[in-house]
């Protein structure tokens, strides 16, 4: 079963600016990166630019990402 962890720091923003964002980033790996990653854990750490990214830059990001997990993945096998 594929877990994930995400980890927002403050970066001297407003509380329901960070819980705005690790609800984006939650159903962001939720509905795009853990069906694709097999039986994982990830820990997605936000860096500071990402309380001013768009929803769709957010989503690329993490397809990025999940890219580059799946393409490390298959060259394990």
């Amino acid at each position: 079963m594929a877990r994930a962890a995400v980890v927002v720091a403050l970066y001297g923003n407003s509380a329901v600016d960070r819980n705005t964002l690790k609800r984006r980033l939650r159903e962001l790996v939720r509905v795009r990166m853990l069906p694709r990653i097999g039986p994982k854990d990830v820990l997605v750490r936000a860096r500071r630019e990402t309380y001013t990214a768009t929803f769709e830059q957010l989503a690329a990001a993490v397809e990025a990402v999940t890219d580059r997990i799946s393409h490390a993945a298959s060259e394990n096998t």
